[in-house]
């Protein structure tokens, strides 16, 4: 994985930001902002749950509104900051929208496909890598995912729910 930039630091600040908004429509603090040519094309969070969307990761929203702000599916010269690691499906739309860099705070030890569980956008075999920056802010991202989870599993205990 590649250094990173205080621009980078800068637009992780953002995608922190839109994660924050999350959790008030019970999704998790996730989210994703795509960055062509040093402005911001698209700046999103998690909607799965909102949109009963099992595939509306903020990385695939925001792939998606920039390719339709844009005109085009191919995101060539852009860089997309994620707040976590991305999974499989969301590295794979990655790779197939042609963005070029990939930065993300949190790494995934469960489902990330971007160094810890698998590594698509280095995969040899695909007709297309990202470069990618991992750890960016990674405390803060880690921090606002657990405090997310506690706050669910507190929420869960006082109900008499059963912990998963």
């Amino acid at each position: 994985m590649s250094e990173f930039t205080e621009k980078d630091v800068e637009f992780m600040r953002l995608a922190l930001e839109q994660a924050r908004l999350a959790p008030a429509l019970g999704e998790v603090p996730i989210a994703a902002v795509l960055v062509l040519n040093g402005q911001v094309v698209a700046q999103v969070h998690n909607y799965r749950e909102a949109w009963q969307d099992p595939t509306a990761h903020a990385e695939i929203v925001a792939i998606r509104e920039a390719a339709t702000r844009l005109g085009t599916w191919r995101l060539t010269g852009a860089t997309l900051y994620a707040t976590v690691e991305p999974c499989s499906m969301c590295a794979g739309a990655i790779v197939q929208s042609r963005i070029t860099r990939l930065v993300f705070g949190a790494k995934d030890p469960k489902a990330g496909a971007c160094g810890s569980v698998f590594n698509i956008p280095a995969e040899r075999r695909l007709n297309h890598r990202v470069q990618v920056v991992g750890g960016v802010l990674e405390r803060e991202s880690q921090e606002l995912m657990q405090s997310f989870f506690r706050r669910l599993r507190d929420l869960g205990e006082r109900a008499g729910l059963p912990a998963h």
